[in-house]
């Protein structure tokens, strides 16, 4: 078992002794994520630790995204649940990127594939296939898109 999983099951395992109703529904629900990960596909197998930080951001995307849909249906308690489950989740994720650090990442990036012919617009692939393994786990896609498509439109 990997640490970041075996970690997850000890956290879930302390919860349940401490009858923490949030913390363990959580949990159990993102080790339910990571098991259907590894049983998906022709051959079950075990998740590496990159693997299960990539289901874990998943998961937490999809709280971030929940609690907003609840916010705007008025629905505020279960917004503040769902807000609640994804920063519990964020703290099995490496620290993201600020702004200015991404900014730096993506110009870097955008001056490497300047330099390698790649301009304007269609330098987007070129780019995100140098950002991506840099800003791994510590940026959401969306957000890096963004930023490149700011930078190379000027």
């Amino acid at each position: 078992m990997t640490t970041l999983k075996s970690k997850l099951q000890e956290d879930l395992t302390a919860a349940i002794r401490a009858r923490d109703e949030l913390r363990s529904s959580t949990l159990r629900l993102t080790l339910t994520a990571i098991t259907k990960e590894e049983v998906g596909g022709k051959t079950a197998r075990e998740l590496s630790d990159d693997e299960v930080q990539k289901v874990i951001a998943k998961e937490a995307k999809k709280r971030r995204e929940a609690a907003e849909a609840f916010a705007q249906g008025g629905r505020t308690e279960s917004a503040e649940r769902e807000k609640a489950e994804g920063e519990l989740l964020d703290a099995y994720l490496p620290k993201q990127l600020s702004d200015d650090e991404l900014n730096a990442i993506v110009a870097q990036a955008v001056a490497e594939a300047k330099a390698a012919g790649a301009e304007g617009p269609r330098a987007m692939g070129a780019v995100m296939k140098i950002v991506n393994p840099k800003v791994a786990g510590r940026a959401e896609g969306g957000r890096v898109a963004s930023a490149v498509k700011q930078l190379l439109a000027g």
